[in-house]
């Protein structure tokens, strides 16, 4: 008998609007829809992996970033490398996403992503 296995498909994202925040992040990251529906949109890279998907939460509210109490506080936050740190700052800024007031590492940027979940963008070489 085969060992059991477990894989994690996707990073789910809960958002009012799944096919809005999925075109941020298709736009940012340049991966293709592979399942596209009013409540949930699936994004995967083209060689296949790990993928990033979006739930429709009609009652989500934006995290606090840093964290405060009696507020919505984040779950969870993504890590995305990017080749030129400032170019990529500026991209995520034209796709809709805002920089985070509060930044704790000069070599990595904080950003919201419009419907306020915090992802770090880092430089890789």
């Amino acid at each position: 008998m085969a060992p059991l296995e477990f894989r994690i498909s996707s990073t789910v994202l809960g958002t009012p609007d799944p096919r809005a925040l999925g075109r941020f992040y298709q736009g940012l990251l340049g991966w293709e829809v592979i399942d596209d529906e009013a409540d949930w949109v699936k994004l995967k890279p083209a060689g296949g992996g790990h993928g990033l998907a979006f739930q429709l939460e009609e009652l989500h509210a934006r995290p606090a970033w840093p964290a405060e109490s009696g507020e919505q506080q984040m779950q969870v936050h993504l890590d995305i490398g990017v080749t030129d740190l400032e170019s990529g700052v500026a991209r995520a800024e034209e796709l809709g996403a805002a920089q985070a007031a509060y930044q704790p590492q000069d070599d990595v940027r904080v950003m919201l992503d419009p419907d306020g979940h915090p992802f770090c963008l880092f430089e890789i070489s």
